[in-house]
């Protein structure tokens, strides 16, 4: 299991720290934009793969997609994490699918007003032929219909910036950072 620990030595105000999911189907480029704006903005990256349970994997590995009681603790982690990381020097940006409303709003929950979230918008024949050609990743390119099935767009939820995964990443990711660190001066809704 993964543990999260921060130091604040010299972190600036909590008013400009940032807590941020970036949020898509499978294949959509979650953890290359969740790394690119973490090393941007000076922030903590986490993974949500990484805090995964054990089972669940090898569930999703063998082509079956988690219920949602399965991913609830997931969540719960990935909600804890951001909360510390609210703590951070610079804040906590983390890659996770956060399909559906109900798993947005327990993330809000879990960490409050000052969460974002980046959605990568993205075509299902596009994330189908990504994942399919990825190796050694949990998520078999069998399961990108069943994330399309469950996702829910974040339209209208004020906390969120959506981009197309199909976006030039370095055009895009010091713009996002930019918005992001506004954003988290300002709150986000």
């Amino acid at each position: 299991m993964v543990t999260f620990s921060m130091s604040t030595a010299g972190s600036p105000p909590a008013s400009e720290r940032i807590a941020v999911v970036v949020m898509g189907v499978a294949g959509a480029g979650k953890t290359t934009v969740a790394r690119g704006l973490a090393r941007t903005l000076a922030a903590e990256f986490i993974d949500g793969d990484d805090v995964h349970a054990d089972e669940s994997r090898k569930k999703m590995r063998s082509g079956h997609a988690l219920s949602d009681a399965e991913r609830r603790p997931w969540l719960d982690r990935i909600g804890a994490a951001l909360s510390i990381g609210l703590r951070a020097p610079s804040g906590t940006i983390v890659a996770c699918s956060a399909l559906k409303r109900a798993e947005r709003d327990h993330l809000r929950t879990a960490t409050g007003p000052a969460l974002q979230f980046v959605y990568l918008a993205a075509e299902p024949a596009a994330m189908r032929r990504r994942v399919g050609g990825r190796a050694g990743h949990h998520l078999p390119a069998s399961l990108v219909d069943s994330q399309f099935a469950a996702l829910e767009p974040p339209w209208g939820e004020c906390d969120v910036i959506e981009v197309s995964a199909e976006a030039n990443l370095e055009r895009m990711i010091p713009r996002l950072a930019a918005r992001l660190a506004g954003a988290a001066t300002r709150g986000s809704c």
